[in-house]
């Protein structure tokens, strides 16, 4: 039984065994190029492992953990996700001075971090995700400490992690109290005897204060305060990390804790989160509109896209979780295409996230430009995309379970959007010498990312243009999810 734990947890324990190989490494001599390699490797092994556990339906590591092919599919998404990360990185860290090798460690560990997440079925596994994801993230994003806003940005995501893990743990502790465990199976065995308008009121507390909690993570309003100022202070890469594999993670056990407890069954809490999703459509899409930095234009998106996700999330059937994830799938590939257009164009100074560094891109590097206009048509949603797609895939939840206001809202903030998606495409467009230009450092590492960012590119029209196939792998996966209760 011992044996077939630890083959389970493979991908996890691959991970874990990377980190200590990179800390002896950089103990013997800190050479970027060999870590980098390691870092791939590792990742890869890791995805590869996942097949060996293809025909796993349920596999419970008691008390804390659960198998299944919903968790292998969302530790897929993630290993590749930070896999596209990390090929990212090497080039942008190449041309600084700051020691390289660190970060990779802290990278690999953020990402383990993310992995215990989606298969946590237990209120201490989901805390130990989130806190090797937070601490980890931590050094992330104040990795670059000679930038101007990289130290304020840490200590912000710094702050914000804290006040998140007090709230999540307050609201685990009252939920434990009123139901005697913090196994996300009993706790719904619990729910599923107890009256439907007789909820108890620290109960209730429990359940508000873990949405505060997790909210924080999520940067949904009203907890989205300093959001942008961490996508803005962070590096380029690190960003895209958080944009896509942090809060994945939390999706993930986000869908799992509500469909094992059958929380969409409580109108207070079905209320909670129709007015976080209503506000958070509106206020990332109104703030976004106010914005000239390209970094925090798609900050405040990232905050309207959670708020999109709702949608489907509130529906609390297979097809609501069907649709957040292919949306996620979808999610994924376009943020990482953005932010790694954003890397490629950085050089050693600062970040390229103001609108004169893609003022004529199109004439200067017409490739570059020709892919991020690709990924700002698919988060505005645009036909022959990803990202059309998985919109489409939203509203059909929601008009499926009736959830008229929630669709309303999507499509109005939807039109609202498609502006400063296209105010940036426009900035490329024009016939302008003004955009700045920088001399490639490393061109063949450049080319690493170029190609990363070619292949999101393949995929976002792939998937806009025949999503049949995802669809279908995802609906088998779905279905296997584990939320019978013992």
């Amino acid at each position: 039984m011992i044996l077939d734990d630890f083959l389970h947890l493979m991908p996890l324990l691959i991970l874990v065994a990377a980190s200590l190989i990179i800390m002896l490494v950089i103990a013997v001599q800190r050479y970027h190029k060999l870590i980098y390699i390691i870092t791939l490797v590792s990742l890869i092994a890791a995805f590869a492992s996942l097949f060996e556990l293809r025909n796993t339906e349920i596999y419970h590591i008691s008390p804390m953990f659960v198998i299944d092919r919903f968790a292998l599919f969302y530790i897929g998404l993630i290993l590749l996700s930070s896999l596209i990360v990390t090929m990212l990185s090497y080039a942008y860290l190449e041309q600084r001075e700051e020691r390289k090798e660190e970060y990779y460690i802290l990278h690999i560990l953020a990402t383990l971090g993310a992995c215990v997440l989606v298969i946590s079925k237990h209120f201490t596994g989901l805390f130990l995700g989130l806190e090797v994801l937070s601490v980890a993230l931590y050094g992330l994003i104040a990795y670059m400490r000679t930038r101007e806003r990289s130290d304020e940005a840490g200590i912000k995501y710094l702050i914000l992690a804290a006040v998140s893990s007090a709230f999540l743990l307050f609201g685990m502790a009252l939920i434990y109290a009123a139901t005697g465990s913090m196994g996300f199976y009993e706790i719904g065995l619990y729910l599923s005897v107890s009256s439907l308008h007789q909820m108890p009121i620290i109960l209730l507390t429990g359940f508000g204060l873990m949405i505060v909690g997790i909210g924080f993570k999520l940067g949904i309003v009203p907890f989205h305060m300093w959001t942008p100022d961490v996508y803005q202070g962070a590096p380029a890469p690190v960003t895209a990390f958080i944009a896509t594999v942090s809060k994945g993670g939390m999706v993930a056990v986000l869908i799992r804790f509500f469909m094992q407890t059958d929380g969409f069954r409580y109108p207070s809490l079905v209320i909670i989160f129709t007015v976080i999703a209503i506000a958070s459509m509106f206020a990332g899409n109104i703030l976004a509109l106010l914005q000239n930095n390209v970094k925090r234009i798609l900050a405040y998106s990232s905050i309207a896209h959670l708020g999109y996700l709702l949608v489907a999330f509130l529906a609390g059937n297979a097809l609501g979780v069907e649709a957040v994830t292919f949306y996620l799938v979808a999610y994924f590939i376009t943020s990482l295409g953005a932010f790694g257009i954003i890397t490629l164009l950085s050089d050693e100074e600062r970040d390229a996230d103001l609108m004169d560094d893609y003022r004529g891109l199109l004439w200067r590097r017409p490739w570059t430009a020709a892919a991020f206009t690709a990924m700002l048509l698919s988060l505005a949603g645009i036909p022959l995309t990803a990202g059309f797609v998985g919109k489409f895939y939203l509203l059909a939840a929601g008009v499926r379970t009736e959830l008229w206001l929630l669709v309303l809202m999507l499509a109005l903030n939807s039109v609202v959007g498609l502006y400063y998606y296209l105010r940036i495409v426009a900035v490329m467009f024009q016939q302008t010498n003004a955009g700045r230009e920088r001399q490639l450092l490393h061109p063949s590492a450049y080319f690493v990312s170029g190609a990363t960012i070619a292949i999101l590119a393949i995929l976002l029209v792939y998937v806009g243009v025949y999503p049949t196939g995802l669809m279908n792998m995802i609906q088998g996966l779905i279905l296997s999810i584990d939320t019978s209760i013992p």
